[in-house]
Protein backbone atom coordinates (compact mmCIF):
# COMPACT_ATOMS: atom_id res chain seq x y z
CA UNK A 1 0.00 0.00 0.00
CA UNK A 2 1.40 3.56 -1.19
CA UNK A 3 1.79 5.84 1.95
CA UNK A 4 3.74 9.27 1.80
CA UNK A 5 6.37 8.14 4.02
CA UNK A 6 7.56 5.61 1.23
CA UNK A 7 6.97 8.12 -1.88
CA UNK A 8 9.08 10.53 0.26
CA UNK A 9 11.65 8.20 0.67
CA UNK A 10 11.81 7.95 -3.30
CA UNK A 11 11.90 11.50 -3.81
CA UNK A 12 15.27 11.79 -1.26
CA UNK A 13 17.03 9.08 -3.04
CA UNK A 14 16.07 11.40 -6.24
CA UNK A 15 17.52 14.19 -4.97
CA UNK A 16 20.40 12.25 -3.78
CA UNK A 17 21.39 11.05 -6.90
CA UNK A 18 20.73 14.37 -8.99
CA UNK A 19 22.27 16.62 -6.43
CA UNK A 20 19.59 18.72 -6.70
CA UNK A 21 17.66 21.18 -4.06
CA UNK A 22 16.53 18.79 -1.17
CA UNK A 23 12.41 18.59 -0.65
CA UNK A 24 11.48 21.26 1.21
CA UNK A 25 13.09 23.73 -1.54
CA UNK A 26 10.56 22.18 -3.75
CA UNK A 27 7.29 24.50 -4.88
CA UNK A 28 4.06 24.31 -7.21
CA UNK A 29 5.27 23.52 -10.77
CA UNK A 30 9.03 22.62 -9.74
CA UNK A 31 11.46 23.22 -12.73
CA UNK A 32 13.72 19.44 -11.38
CA UNK A 33 13.28 16.29 -11.24
CA UNK A 34 13.78 15.81 -7.93
CA UNK A 35 11.63 19.15 -7.11
CA UNK A 36 8.32 17.26 -8.76
CA UNK A 37 9.10 13.75 -6.97
CA UNK A 38 9.06 15.97 -3.54
CA UNK A 39 6.31 17.31 -4.31
CA UNK A 40 3.91 14.40 -4.98
CA UNK A 41 5.55 12.88 -2.36
CA UNK A 42 3.53 15.25 -0.13
CA UNK A 43 0.36 15.38 -2.17
CA UNK A 44 -2.71 13.17 -1.20
CA UNK A 45 -3.11 9.53 -2.79
CA UNK A 46 -5.67 7.71 -1.49
CA UNK A 47 -5.41 3.98 -1.15
CA UNK A 48 -7.57 2.43 1.21
CA UNK A 49 -10.45 1.45 -0.86
CA UNK A 50 -13.32 -1.07 -0.15
CA UNK A 51 -15.12 -0.75 -3.55
CA UNK A 52 -15.00 1.22 -6.29
CA UNK A 53 -17.48 2.43 -9.15
CA UNK A 54 -16.88 1.37 -12.67
CA UNK A 55 -17.14 4.98 -13.91
CA UNK A 56 -15.42 7.43 -11.93
CA UNK A 57 -16.43 11.38 -11.48
CA UNK A 58 -15.47 12.03 -7.76
CA UNK A 59 -11.69 13.55 -8.14
CA UNK A 60 -11.53 11.52 -4.47
CA UNK A 61 -11.47 8.16 -6.49
CA UNK A 62 -7.91 9.43 -8.47
CA UNK A 63 -5.16 11.51 -7.79
CA UNK A 64 -6.53 14.70 -8.62
CA UNK A 65 -3.67 17.04 -7.16
CA UNK A 66 -0.50 14.84 -8.02
CA UNK A 67 -2.05 14.89 -12.02
CA UNK A 68 -2.23 18.25 -11.60
CA UNK A 69 1.17 18.70 -10.49
CA UNK A 70 2.70 16.33 -13.19
CA UNK A 71 1.22 18.82 -15.62
CA UNK A 72 2.47 21.72 -14.25
CA UNK A 73 6.09 20.33 -14.39
CA UNK A 74 8.36 23.48 -15.42
CA UNK A 75 11.62 21.47 -16.59
CA UNK A 76 11.79 19.70 -19.84
CA UNK A 77 11.23 18.56 -22.59
CA UNK A 78 8.63 16.38 -21.34
CA UNK A 79 7.15 13.18 -22.55
CA UNK A 80 4.38 10.92 -22.35
CA UNK A 81 4.59 7.68 -23.44
CA UNK A 82 0.81 5.82 -24.25
CA UNK A 83 2.01 2.13 -22.89
CA UNK A 84 -0.52 -0.83 -23.12
CA UNK A 85 1.43 -3.84 -24.30
CA UNK A 86 2.55 -5.68 -21.25
CA UNK A 87 5.48 -7.75 -23.43
CA UNK A 88 6.19 -4.76 -25.87
CA UNK A 89 9.22 -3.78 -23.97
CA UNK A 90 8.05 -0.10 -22.81
CA UNK A 91 10.21 0.22 -19.91
CA UNK A 92 13.34 -0.73 -22.41
CA UNK A 93 12.10 2.34 -24.53
CA UNK A 94 11.22 4.72 -21.42
CA UNK A 95 14.92 3.61 -20.39
CA UNK A 96 16.28 4.73 -23.57
CA UNK A 97 14.81 8.03 -23.60
CA UNK A 98 16.16 8.61 -19.87
CA UNK A 99 19.45 7.91 -21.31
CA UNK A 100 19.70 9.38 -24.36
CA UNK A 101 17.90 12.83 -22.72
CA UNK A 102 20.29 13.01 -19.31
CA UNK A 103 23.57 11.36 -20.78
CA UNK A 104 23.46 12.21 -24.23
CA UNK A 105 21.62 15.53 -25.11
CA UNK A 106 22.58 16.24 -20.86
CA UNK A 107 19.19 17.44 -20.40
CA UNK A 108 18.69 16.60 -16.31
CA UNK A 109 15.20 18.10 -16.19
CA UNK A 110 13.83 15.45 -18.57
CA UNK A 111 10.70 14.21 -17.81
CA UNK A 112 9.23 10.91 -19.12
CA UNK A 113 6.03 9.53 -18.02
CA UNK A 114 4.00 5.83 -19.00
CA UNK A 115 0.25 6.47 -19.47
CA UNK A 116 -0.30 2.68 -18.77
CA UNK A 117 -3.45 0.95 -19.61
CA UNK A 118 -4.24 -2.67 -21.03
CA UNK A 119 -2.63 -5.64 -20.02
CA UNK A 120 0.89 -3.00 -19.59
CA UNK A 121 -1.65 -2.04 -16.19
CA UNK A 122 -0.61 -5.41 -14.72
CA UNK A 123 2.80 -4.39 -14.20
CA UNK A 124 2.01 -1.58 -11.62
CA UNK A 125 0.39 -4.04 -9.04
CA UNK A 126 2.84 -5.43 -6.54
CA UNK A 127 3.96 -9.07 -6.37
CA UNK A 128 1.19 -9.54 -2.77
CA UNK A 129 -1.66 -9.00 -6.25
CA UNK A 130 -0.35 -11.37 -8.31
CA UNK A 131 0.08 -14.13 -5.73
CA UNK A 132 -3.54 -13.60 -4.75
CA UNK A 133 -4.93 -13.07 -7.99
CA UNK A 134 -4.17 -15.10 -10.97
CA UNK A 135 -2.85 -12.43 -12.80
CA UNK A 136 -0.10 -14.38 -14.42
CA UNK A 137 -2.91 -15.82 -16.16
CA UNK A 138 -4.07 -12.88 -17.90
CA UNK A 139 -0.71 -12.50 -19.42
CA UNK A 140 -1.38 -15.99 -21.15
CA UNK A 141 1.34 -17.26 -20.02
CA UNK A 142 4.22 -14.60 -21.32
CA UNK A 143 4.85 -14.53 -17.25
CA UNK A 144 4.66 -15.61 -14.09
CA UNK A 145 5.24 -12.86 -11.52
CA UNK A 146 5.78 -9.47 -11.35
CA UNK A 147 9.42 -9.49 -12.97
CA UNK A 148 8.99 -5.28 -13.74
CA UNK A 149 9.59 -5.65 -10.09
CA UNK A 150 13.37 -7.01 -10.82
CA UNK A 151 15.65 -3.74 -10.10
CA UNK A 152 19.45 -4.91 -10.40
CA UNK A 153 21.15 -5.31 -7.12
CA UNK A 154 23.42 -2.39 -6.28
CA UNK A 155 22.20 -0.70 -9.33
CA UNK A 156 19.57 1.94 -8.05
CA UNK A 157 20.09 4.06 -11.11
CA UNK A 158 21.87 2.12 -13.55
CA UNK A 159 21.49 3.28 -17.29
CA UNK A 160 20.70 -0.11 -18.22
CA UNK A 161 18.60 -1.66 -16.06
CA UNK A 162 14.77 -1.30 -17.06
CA UNK A 163 12.98 -2.12 -13.69
CA UNK A 164 10.02 0.20 -12.94
CA UNK A 165 11.86 1.06 -9.45
CA UNK A 166 14.97 1.97 -10.98
CA UNK A 167 13.38 4.20 -13.35
CA UNK A 168 10.86 5.56 -10.94
CA UNK A 169 14.22 6.47 -8.47
CA UNK A 170 15.56 8.35 -11.90
CA UNK A 171 13.06 10.23 -12.23
CA UNK A 172 10.25 8.48 -14.60
CA UNK A 173 6.68 8.94 -13.58
CA UNK A 174 4.28 6.13 -13.98
CA UNK A 175 0.30 6.84 -13.99
CA UNK A 176 -2.15 4.08 -13.77
CA UNK A 177 -5.20 3.93 -15.67
CA UNK A 178 -8.57 2.86 -13.35
CA UNK A 179 -10.21 1.34 -16.93
CA UNK A 180 -7.57 -0.85 -16.96
CA UNK A 181 -7.74 -1.48 -12.98
CA UNK A 182 -11.90 -2.40 -13.80
CA UNK A 183 -11.10 -4.85 -16.78
CA UNK A 184 -8.32 -6.83 -14.62
CA UNK A 185 -10.66 -6.53 -12.12
CA UNK A 186 -13.74 -8.27 -14.25
CA UNK A 187 -11.24 -10.82 -15.80
CA UNK A 188 -9.94 -11.85 -12.40
CA UNK A 189 -13.97 -12.20 -10.88
CA UNK A 190 -14.64 -14.46 -14.07
CA UNK A 191 -10.93 -16.36 -13.45
CA UNK A 192 -12.34 -16.71 -9.68
CA UNK A 193 -16.12 -17.21 -10.36
CA UNK A 194 -17.33 -14.30 -8.87
CA UNK A 195 -15.20 -14.97 -5.44
CA UNK A 196 -15.73 -10.97 -4.42
CA UNK A 197 -17.76 -8.29 -6.88
CA UNK A 198 -15.82 -6.83 -9.34
CA UNK A 199 -16.06 -3.30 -7.47
CA UNK A 200 -14.45 -4.68 -4.59
CA UNK A 201 -11.78 -6.90 -6.45
CA UNK A 202 -10.50 -3.25 -8.32
CA UNK A 203 -10.67 -1.87 -5.16
CA UNK A 204 -8.14 -4.26 -3.75
CA UNK A 205 -5.82 -3.90 -6.85
CA UNK A 206 -6.11 0.13 -6.47
CA UNK A 207 -4.64 -0.13 -3.07
CA UNK A 208 -1.75 -2.42 -4.08
CA UNK A 209 -0.86 -0.32 -6.92
CA UNK A 210 3.37 0.16 -6.46
CA UNK A 211 4.48 2.92 -3.90
CA UNK A 212 4.62 6.32 -6.17
CA UNK A 213 2.46 5.20 -9.77
CA UNK A 214 -0.40 8.05 -10.01
CA UNK A 215 -4.06 6.73 -10.22
CA UNK A 216 -6.14 8.31 -13.03
CA UNK A 217 -9.80 7.95 -14.14
CA UNK A 218 -8.55 6.69 -17.13
CA UNK A 219 -5.63 7.11 -19.30
CA UNK A 220 -6.98 7.63 -22.58
CA UNK A 221 -8.73 10.54 -20.75
CA UNK A 222 -5.83 12.15 -18.67
CA UNK A 223 -3.38 11.99 -22.07
CA UNK A 224 -4.91 14.91 -23.48
CA UNK A 225 -4.54 17.17 -20.14
CA UNK A 226 -0.70 16.29 -20.61
CA UNK A 227 -0.13 17.28 -24.34
CA UNK A 228 -2.04 20.35 -23.17
CA UNK A 229 0.12 21.27 -20.97
CA UNK A 230 3.27 21.03 -23.55
CA UNK A 231 4.28 16.87 -23.36
CA UNK A 232 5.61 14.93 -26.08
CA UNK A 233 3.24 12.19 -27.18
CA UNK A 234 4.73 9.06 -28.05
CA UNK A 235 3.21 5.81 -28.79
Amino acid sequence: MLTRRGAAGAALGLGAALGAAPASAAGSGSGTLAGLAAELARLPARRDFKTVPAILTDPGYWDEARIRAVAAYRGGPKQVWDNKALAGGWTASMRSALNGQHLSFRHPAFLTVSMTRGDAQLALFDQAMWDKYPLAKLTGGKFTRNTFLDAKPGADFSPDDAAIPTLMKRGAVFMSCHNAIMHAAARVAEAMRGSAPVGEIAADLTNHLLPGVILTPGALATLPELQQAGFHYVT
